[in-house]
């Protein structure tokens, strides 16, 4: 905005002008966050048309993530799955009950369901193969549904198990190798050297190897052979109708042809096999997010390409053969061998105007008919219905239809196998089992205790340790006892997820080897839990019941005694000061942990509150930190009711004393006081309802400035009467002093 100066006669900015477009920059902002929650609120409730409008009218306030139209993504997820039947949900709860069905391959990613190629661990204890983890084909464990692609908060390159990868290279060779050869196929198309890994892919393929057609149709791709690449990935939806990365690989390959619709589509058929896909998932928010972009022009052109179903390179063959009423070349390939029952014309409806109606965003076109194109993503004959359309799913065969191998076999578990494969997509490989005789125990050996693992635990660069091995190492250094990298940030998580492959194969294999080493473990806990018997001490400064005792755990003996005590269950230990003749002193008081915080450098901050008096009746060690046999202390009890009266007006007087002193002091001290202790205890109504008396006397005692010394001899104390003498001789020292 700008006024006309009428001295000068020329336009004037007022001051006002940058703070009025910051406002309404601000406020376009609240309006576009307003828009995309109602839009998210109606793509959950299936309103599709609605949702598409309102993200639309958000776009046009500002830039916008493709990420932040995850909801609409889902919606049309939602209809496409919807429209393909229950099936595609039945297919998806097979495959992930494939590994709970049939625990026996130990050795087949949870992610492809192939060879354990490459073995990586990820942060839950599960472990998948290389490949599945470097490409990033999902977010969230198959098993447990935890996040895999962060480790420790950041994301972190995942790394070989050893001990796992040497194995699987001592019992399994031949897959090992041709693995290896895999990868090494993918590692050349990544540098770009297609044409050596079309020769190798091709050698897969004639040795019968299913993962090299998509290595082949990557080569393929890379060469801009998108026809030879189509054809590779074709002949693996008819053997392999139910995977979801043939699709995706598909929709990539359409997607540089310039098919965005037919892509789109297969990044669907993807995600309706797999709904945590990331790439598919990705790709599907990108498309979405142009479709619905305000920039008409690049819509409309975008539209008209689709409608053909080719890119701009290929629009004059397309309508070439259009207009003689042919099948264009690429369609041509895309519908061999799947389309042979659907007839040209139904085939070019779904090509050309289902196309179009079926993502037609709104602004381009206004009235019925545009309305009428959004409600078609649900009714669209190309998503509606399995038996139309280039690529259907393949649907589960009746008892009457399958195979007499997954039917007639004796057993109920040859048919849950024969359903694995089908929901799979694949034929799975036969069950991989380490025979008695190879499982050596020598072989499953931690490298620090140089015992059987117990409990193993993989780091993030790739070791394998027990975990209580591991932790106490970790009390020492940050860093990996092997490789020497660095583990604070797994240190800080305290995540030590148990590698669960390891742990069954000790289970399995070893079970008495594993037996003994479960008796070892118990008896270090079990001494803990014990609440009199080598009760851990901790040396270091008072502690009374019910008053808070937050610590600062550094030294290495003292985090090892805080873990064990966690483990135990009682989550208890003693809290004495120390004593030069004996060590520490014969009395404490009991503390019980209430949570823990630990630092990336292995320290931690626990708080802890006071529980119960003791004495100590006998003193030990246990790996550098005291252990005491101790004897709980309970107050002496006043049974006649003149003495418990006299004890009433005592406790009454001393603590007005103590409310008296405390108002006294400056704000400052009391500021620190009440962070520290929190505020003063109530007075009680029974005085003897506890062993330990009055919570107040406590708190008190722990707040008043006196020598550690002298507050022991108070704790010692068994009865009442004396303690608040005590306590009121302290109050009227410091009283005379303030004076």
């Amino acid at each position: 905005m700008s006024v006309l100066n009428s001295d000068s006669g020329r336009f004037v900015i007022p001051d006002n002008f940058v703070y009025k477009m910051a406002w309404d920059e601000e406020d376009s902002k609240d309006h576009q966050l307003l828009i995309l929650q109602k839009a998210d609120t109606l793509a959950s409730q299936n309103r599709i048309k609605e949702a598409i409008d309102l993200f639309s009218v958000a776009i046009r306030y500002g830039p916008m993530r493709p990420e932040q139209l995850s909801t609409l993504v889902d919606c049309v997820l939602r209809n496409f799955k919807v429209e393909y039947g229950p099936d595609t949900d039945k297919t998806i709860q097979s495959k992930e009950d494939i590994h709970r069905d049939d625990p026996g391959d130990k050795f087949c990613c949870p992610g492809c369901h192939r060879f354990l190629s490459e073995p990586m661990t990820v942060a839950c204890g599960h472990t998948y193969c290389k490949r599945c983890l470097q490409r990033e084909l999902f977010s969230k464990c198959k098993l447990c549904n935890n996040d895999v692609d962060t480790r420790c908060g950041s994301r972190q390159p995942h790394r070989t198990n050893v001990i796992l990868s040497g194995l699987l290279e001592k019992w399994f060779p031949d897959e090992t190798n041709v693995s290896k050869v895999v990868l090494e196929i993918e590692e050349l198309s990544r540098r770009r050297r297609y044409e050596e890994a079309l020769v190798l892919s091709s050698n897969m393929i004639k040795s019968g190897e299913v993962l090299g057609r998509i290595c082949r149709a990557e080569a393929y791709a890379g060469l801009k052979r998108y026809e030879s690449a189509l054809k590779d990935l074709e002949e693996l939806c008819l053997n392999s109708p139910n995977w979801p990365e043939v699709y995706f690989q598909k929709g990539k390959i359409l997607q540089k042809m310039g098919c965005t619709t037919k892509s789109l589509q297969e990044f669907l058929r993807c995600l309706a096999l797999d709904g945590d896909f990331t790439p598919a998932k990705k790709e599907v928010e990108k498309i979405v997010y142009e479709l619905v972009s305000p920039d008409c022009e690049k819509v409309k052109q975008g539209l008209q390409e689709m409608a053909l179903g080719s890119s701009p390179g290929l629009h004059s063959k397309m309508q070439l053969a259009d207009s003689q009423g042919e099948t264009p070349p690429v369609t041509r390939l895309y519908h061999k061998k799947r389309c042979d029952a659907v007839s040209s014309s139904e085939s070019n409806e779904q090509a050309g105007l289902s196309q179009v109606a079926f993502l037609q965003p709104p602004g381009l076109l206004r009235g019925s008919g545009a309305q009428e194109g959004l409600r078609r993503v649900r009714s669209t004959p190309q998503l509606g219905r399995r038996d139309r359309g280039p690529v259907p799913l393949k649907r589960k065969l009746s008892i009457s239809e399958a195979e007499p191998s997954a039917v007639h076999r004796a057993g109920s578990k040859h048919r849950k196998l024969g359903d694995m494969e089908a929901a799979v997509g694949f034929t799975l490989p036969p069950c991989r089992k380490a025979s008695a005789v190879v499982v050596e125990a020598s072989d499953l050996e931690c490298p620090l205790c140089m015992r059987l693992f117990y409990e193993p635990v993989t780091t993030p660069c790739g070791h394998t340790f027990c975990r209580s091995c591991l932790e106490r190492c970790l009390d020492h250094m940050t860093q990996c006892p092997l490789c020497k990298d660095s583990l604070k940030e797994y240190l800080a998580t305290r995540h030590y997820s148990v590698t669960e492959v390891l742990d069954g194969l000790i289970k399995t294999h070893l079970p008495e080897q594993h037996l003994e080493r479960h008796k070892m473990h118990f008896e270090e806990i079990e001494g803990i839990s014990d609440p009199t018997k080598n009760v851990p001490m901790f040396v270091c400064t008072m502690a009374y019941p019910t008053v808070p005792c937050p610590l600062h755990v550094f030294e290495p003996r003292y985090r090892l005694m805080i873990r064990r005590c966690m483990e135990s269950g009682a989550s208890r230990f003693g809290m004495c000061i120390s004593d030069p003749q004996k060590g520490f002193a014969d009395y404490g008081c009991m503390l019980q942990i209430r949570s823990t915080h630990f630092f990336s450098d292995g320290r931690s901050v626990v708080d802890t509150v006071g529980w119960k008096r003791f004495q100590v009746m006998s003193r030990g060690m246990r790996d550098g930190y005291n252990i005491a046999d101790i004897q709980f202390l309970e107050d002496t009890k006043v049974d006649s009711e003149q003495g418990l009266l006299k004890l009433r007006e005592l406790h009454d007087q001393v603590y007005q004393q103590a409310c008296s002193w405390f108002q006294k002091l400056k704000s400052r001290f009391r500021g620190q006081i009440l962070q520290h202790f929190g505020p003063m205890p109530e007075r009680e109504s029974d005085i003897q309802a506890t062993p330990n008396g009055p919570a107040w006397c406590w708190w008190l005692l722990a707040v008043l400035p006196v020598d550690p010394r002298y507050q022991l001899s108070v704790l010692s104390m068994l009865s009442l009467k004396e303690r608040l003498g005590k306590i009121q001789q302290i109050l009227a020292y410091l009283q005379s002093n303030h004076n």
